[in-house]
């Protein structure tokens, strides 16, 4: 079955992003507690690009589908887990890769490089680290995991927090999220 990306960001309203989010099953990956560990013998590159045993994943359905069951603990380490298995999956930076964002309404919508949609919001929190030369910005995304925005994402993301005031602070969903690290 082929895969079909969906539409452009810019091309959606925020009731049509929440209906595809909601419309994505996702496996239960948090409630499996597998006996089995091991090692997936996989990286994921600060880029955002996949690779197994040193070979580039290229299947944009492939990595989508390996995407779904990762899970990040408390310790900081990546995880591939299935019902039969827990496999460590390293990762140079962050899971994810925010490649997009838009403002509508009270909610910032991010486009991911799995082609999935976050809202911004309490559960989804966006955070700040390094330093204010040099900020490196977050999206929480599930189970533990995130996003780290790209160039241009987070500078779009300064242009929607300078449009609203002089501070360099986003609100999404009822929650404030500074763009400077503390």
């Amino acid at each position: 079955m082929p895969y079909d990306p969906p539409p452009d960001l810019n091309a959606l309203s925020l009731a049509e992003v929440a209906e595809l989010v909601a419309a994505r099953k996702l496996p239960p990956v948090a409630a499996w507690s597998p006996q089995h560990l091991g090692d997936s013998e996989m990286t994921i590159r600060a880029d955002g690009r996949w690779f197994h045993q040193g070979g580039e994943i290229r299947r944009p359905a492939m990595v989508r589908a390996f995407a779904a069951l990762l899970l990040r603990d408390a310790e900081g380490q990546h995880w591939l887990v299935t019902p039969v298995e827990k496999l460590s999956i390293a990762v140079e930076d962050a899971a994810f890769v925010a490649v997009d964002v838009r403002q509508d309404g009270d909610a910032l919508v991010f486009r991911l490089n799995t082609d999935e949609f976050v809202i911004a919001g309490p559960d989804h929190p966006i955070r700040s680290t390094g330093d204010a030369e040099t900020p490196a910005i977050y999206l929480g995304v599930r189970n533990g995991t995130e996003a780290r925005l790209n160039r241009s994402t987070y500078g779009q993301l300064v242009e929607i927090a300078l449009a609203g005031g002089e501070d360099l602070t986003v609100s999404s969903q009822g929650a404030r999220f500074g763009l400077i690290p503390a």
